[in-house]
């Protein structure tokens, strides 16, 4: 059996550009003047308690209180009137007959608006998972393999489908492969070159391309009898 491990922001959701540029502002406004570019390479990826304790040390100081929850209050705010789907999405995870899953960095409550106010929450029932629910957020493997664990499938035959660097480890530590998107707003192909220096099996910048590259991996791991 195989199991698509699907991350939600900059993957499935057009969300990322719409965080960075969220996050540049609020540091700025904060007297650390920052910009998306910055906010991608530091943070994208990376739990909410990652990022916030990231901010704290460029800051040199903690952030005010509450901060974090008005910081996202304001974004799901955004999302609700801006956030898109990923182009292509919905056709291509029509055509992927697999068991699937979300696990996000995110708040589950970021992760339930988001796949609901797109659309997608269908493809995916209760599988959804959060950093919030393991100890350790990405690059740690902890939220992927408990997602496998949680849909009985076994991390040698679990592909992620991953945005982020901090992912992609993520998966390598795992044991699972990974498919490395670089075709939302944010991405570029400084970006592509990244998730494949970090160990993305094959990076698409299409989402028309994601179930030839899901069979690719299938067959080299059919080849090694790890899947079924």
């Amino acid at each position: 059996m195989t199991l698509l491990i699907f991350d939600c922001d900059g993957v499935l959701v057009d969300s990322e550009i719409i965080a960075l540029e969220a996050l540049a502002n609020m540091l700025t406004s904060l007297g650390r003047p920052t910009d998306p570019i910055e906010c991608r390479r530091r943070f994208m990826g990376k739990s909410l308690k990652d990022v916030l304790a990231g901010i704290e040390a460029m800051l040199g100081r903690p952030l005010p209180e509450n901060w974090g929850a008005e910081a996202n209050a304001k974004l799901l705010a955004r999302f609700a009137d801006e956030l898109r789907p990923v182009e292509g999405v919905s056709a291509a995870l029509a055509r992927l007959p697999y068991p699937r899953c979300v696990a996000s960095s995110s708040q589950p409550d970021r992760i339930h608006l988001s796949l609901a106010t797109t659309g997608l929450a269908s493809f995916f029932g209760d599988h959804v998972f959060s950093a919030a629910q393991v100890r350790n957020g990405k690059p740690a493997p902890d939220l992927f393999l408990y997602a496998a664990q949680q849909c009985g499938v076994a991390p040698c035959q679990s592909i992620v489908i991953e945005d982020s660097l901090a992912g992609i480890l993520a998966a390598k530590r795992a044991g699972m492969k990974a498919i490395g998107f670089a075709g939302a707003s944010h991405a570029d192909a400084e970006m592509a070159s990244a998730l494949a220096a970090t160990g993305a099996r094959i990076v698409i910048t299409k989402m028309a391309d994601l179930p030839a590259a899901v069979e690719t991996l299938r067959a080299a791991a059919l080849e090694q009898g790890r899947v079924s």
